[in-house]
């Protein structure tokens, strides 16, 4: 009992950090490139991630976590950031938080595939339910989404959903810092050449509030959020303390009302009621 809420706990300070992502991705791609921001930040945080494995002298990982670790390098280093990053030039940002919500469901899926796990059918009943209040907020707020941003953002569920179960799994094994500090490294060499194909002709047009936005997804969304994330999946399970994403759209909306000035509706808050209590009643059966 303690391990799970342990684990829960955890997963809850990950999901915390994530919530700010969207909003500090859609504020650093006004001024930056989709491609420089996946690999910059991707490159920033795989050199914290290499300076913390070298103080806290890290063994290396056995060859046969190379496969592994590349999925979780596809799923959160490149794929998500990327495909996110895509999104945000067609969508708003609180369009785009909504999506987050079916991260659960995709999550639980591969965990099942990835992972082994088998929750019980009432643990499907709740997410399903839960992905479902979030799809359809996210129809019902269709405020200047385009179908291009919504698939983009599909896609980059999915991949996020792979890598996130993926990575739970290696965390059992190696920690949970030490996996996204791992897969981070492998995908340095391909992140830092794409990161200087990419990068801008001129500074000037950078705004104050790109840099906070590439540091916060650099330092935070792409390191310690998932310091915290892998531990709380590896502790508490993959299947239901993923269901902690259901709330991630939420306070990602509170965000992005409060830094982007989108106003919050009504629907927010019935939405979140809805999605609490599927959080709860996953948890009960996973």
């Amino acid at each position: 009992m303690e391990r799970t809420t342990a684990g829960w706990g955890s997963g809850f300070l990950g999901v915390l950090i994530f919530s700010g992502s969207l909003p500090a991705t859609r504020v650093a791609v006004a001024d930056l490139s989709p491609l420089f921001l996946t690999s910059a930040r991707a490159v920033i945080a795989a050199l914290l991630g290499a300076l913390f494995l070298r103080l806290l002298h890290q063994s290396r990982p056995a060859r046969s976590d190379l496969v592994p670790l590349a999925i979780v390098a596809i799923g959160v280093v490149l794929g998500f950031p990327l495909l996110t990053g895509l999104a945000l030039r067609h969508i708003t940002a609180a369009h785009s938080i909504v999506f987050v919500g079916l991260l659960p469901l995709a999550t639980a899926i591969f965990g099942v595939v990835r992972g082994g796990e088998r929750p019980q059918p009432a643990f499907w009943l709740f997410s399903t339910i839960g992905a479902a209040t979030v799809a359809g907020f996210a129809l019902y707020r269709r405020d200047g989404g385009e179908l291009a941003g919504d698939l983009l953002m599909i896609a980059a569920i999915l991949l996020c959903g792979l890598g996130y179960a993926e990575g739970a799994t290696l965390s059992r094994r190696l920690g949970g810092w030490q996996v996204i500090s791992w897969a981070l490294l492998l995908a340095l060499p391909p992140m830092m050449l794409i990161a200087l194909l990419t990068v801008p002709a001129s500074w000037a047009g950078v705004g104050v509030p790109a840099w906070i936005g590439l540091a916060y997804v650099s330092i935070f969304s792409m390191l310690i959020g998932f310091v915290f994330w892998y531990r709380g999946l590896a502790l508490g399970g993959i299947a239901g303390v993923g269901q902690l994403q259901l709330l991630q759209p939420f306070f990602g909306l509170v965000l992005a009302a409060l830094l982007l000035h989108e106003p919050v509706a009504w629907t927010m808050i019935a939405s979140t009621v809805v999605v609490v209590l599927c959080v709860a009643g996953a948890k009960r059966f996973a």
